[in-house]
């Protein structure tokens, strides 16, 4: 009975000093990785007027997506200057919204893609939107 955990401890050992010359076995091989598609913004914040009259917080979720490497590497670079864009559209349509009324994302999605495109200089990114909440 006292050779049972004895052996599971050996196998177990033996087991350990395989799993890691497995792995570098495996390491040496080149692997393509796919190139980078998307870019996920921080969520933009707006103040809005929330149903009972009081002040709230507009959340909107955002990201990008380009499929030319050109036009992915240009987003990555004006990240900052996008997510201005989209923080300016989203504090307008924010400070105009009436009160109670939910935020409508097509019309924001729409108003996002323009300043995306303009920011960027041309077409092809496509602007992605996430969750919209109200606080």
């Amino acid at each position: 009975m006292r050779r049972a955990p004895s052996l599971i401890l050996a196998c177990l050992l033996a087991a350990a000093s395989l799993a890691p010359s497995a792995a570098l076995a495996n390491s040496g091989k080149a692997a393509k990785a796919a190139p980078v598609s998307y870019v996920a913004l921080q969520p933009l914040t707006a103040s809005a007027v929330r149903n009972d009259g009081r002040k709230g917080v507009l959340v909107l979720e955002t990201g990008i997506e380009a499929h030319d490497p050109v036009l992915m590497e240009r987003v990555q670079a004006s990240t900052p200057r996008l997510r201005a864009a989209f923080a300016q559209v989203l504090m307008i349509y924010a400070s105009g919204l009436r009160r109670g009324a939910a935020p409508d994302i097509d019309y924001l999605g729409n108003e996002m893609q323009k300043a995306a495109d303009k920011v960027l200089g041309r077409k092809g990114a496509k602007v992605l939107l996430g969750s919209a909440m109200m606080n």
